[in-house]
């Protein structure tokens, strides 16, 4: 008979060399810059159609989505990505939101401000994207 006994119940030991899962990192919850980040993405690269947002954006936000859908610089070659999108609340129902997008190995960035309105729904109030750089 083998060291290990028909009667013990513990495991063989262990023979590979990676240790005990990391504790994973906490999910920070997703907030109205996330929604409209993915949103304005799937707009400015034809994925949905720029009256898609009409009811989403106030003042000049619409015309420049319409400016920056037919032509922006996100509509060549591979399919962008959604990498990353932070925010900065620099008042009471407003929030001043990046994202950086990754298309193949070219980065642009994307700049949009939120603003809440009476009805307590978020609204695009300005856009900016500039395009890819290696």
């Amino acid at each position: 008979m083998t060291a290990r006994t028909a009667h013990t119940t513990r495991p063989p030991a262990r023979r590979d060399r990676r240790g005990p899962a990391r504790p994973a990192r906490p999910v920070r919850p997703r907030g109205p810059h996330d929604w409209f980040a993915e949103r304005l993405l799937a707009v400015v690269t034809g994925q949905r159609p720029v009256h898609s947002l009409l009811g989403l954006t106030v003042g000049p936000a619409y015309d420049q989505l319409v400016s920056l859908a037919p032509s922006g610089p996100l509509r060549r070659g591979l399919r962008p990505v959604l990498r990353h999108c932070g925010r900065f609340h620099p008042g009471p129902g407003v929030i001043e939101a990046f994202a950086r997008i990754s298309t193949g190995e070219r980065v642009s960035a994307m700049a949009f401000r939120l603003e809440q309105g009476p009805d307590l729904r978020w609204r695009c109030a300005a856009v900016e994207i500039r395009g890819p750089r290696p």
